[in-house]
């Protein structure tokens, strides 16, 4: 199921007909119920029912020939927790079920792309937030509809008020809209400083990275070490320095870089570098945190 995505802007979208939505600070994740089963989806196109017990339990309640999109959250002293939805998703299966008790899942869904078997996605948004809606509230938590509103003032309170429970910012809409599977047809505004930025290198062994070395799309293009990788990061960066050509493909070392807390460590240059999500709060401090690596670029 190729999902729709959203074009950063950095003011809030006034005019008639637009709808706003909470921007959940987890991992987007389609959830598809089938005849025989639940299967859950990443947006890489990835099968991770095995890390969500809980969610695929709580799917099953569902309809036969549903499919949802949204996001999957954890919650954590009040609000979401990013490093805990990326602890759930690296988990194996044995860890999942394990971690579904000590860490519950809750699942944010802001769309409905198919309801018994009938695709929704050539239908107005407008339309499927109300079956979206109806479908469930009747079933409660995990499986809840993310809070909407047409009002602009009230979405500007929404931006001002929920970062405080992990909330990065809003989601536009247009009420008239058909799904724009595939593309960046809605629009949102963030709180938090995701960017994308180029990945010149990484640190540790090509078949087991621990850092990316970073430029960034803002100051003086000095290359920075991330925090350390999530393993299910680990994993894809690997992988993709295994496909990669170029000196960085068979390991080539030699550079070195600053990186925060540890001074000069050696790193294997990327060239062509790859491109990374990242979230920082400055240039420097606390290194930059790898969100997904863009192999959709």
């Amino acid at each position: 199921m190729t999902v729709a995505l959203a074009e950063a802007v950095t003011t809030l979208p006034r005019a008639p007909g637009l709808a706003y939505e909470p921007k959940f600070d987890g991992h987007r994740l389609v959830v598809v119920r089938t005849v025989e089963d639940v299967v859950l989806q990443a947006r890489s196109g990835r099968i991770v029912t095995a890390a969500f017990p809980d969610l695929a339990a709580a799917a099953r309640q569902l309809p036969a020939g549903t499919v949802l999109d949204g996001e999957v959250v954890v919650w954590h002293e009040g609000r979401t927790d990013f490093a805990l939805v990326q602890r759930r998703a690296a988990a194996t299966a044995a860890r999942a079920a394990v971690l579904a008790q000590s860490l519950p899942a809750s699942y944010a869904a802001f769309d409905v792309l198919e309801l018994a078997g009938l695709d929704l996605r050539a239908r107005p948004y407008e339309r499927r937030r109300a079956l979206l809606v109806d479908l469930l509230l009747p079933l409660g938590p995990p499986l809840q509809p993310v809070p909407m509103t047409t009002d602009p003032e009230l979405a500007a309170t929404w931006y001002e008020t929920l970062p405080a429970s992990g909330i990065e910012g809003l989601v536009v809409k247009r009420l008239d809209q058909p799904y724009p599977a595939g593309r960046r047809g809605w629009r949102k505004l963030r709180h938090t400083n995701v960017r994308d930025a180029a990945v010149v290198g990484y640190t540790g062994s090509p078949r087991r990275p621990v850092a990316l070395v970073l430029v960034l799309p803002v100051g003086d293009e000095t290359p920075l070490v991330s925090s350390p990788l999530t393993p299910a990061l680990r994993a894809e960066v690997a992988a993709a320095v295994a496909q990669a050509s170029g000196p960085g493909a068979v390991g080539a070392a030699g550079a070195t870089v600053t990186a925060i807390g540890l001074g000069e460590v050696p790193f294997r240059p990327l060239d062509p570098p790859l491109t990374a999500e990242v979230r920082h709060a400055s240039a420097r401090h606390p290194p930059p945190e790898v969100l997904r690596l863009r192999t959709d670029l």
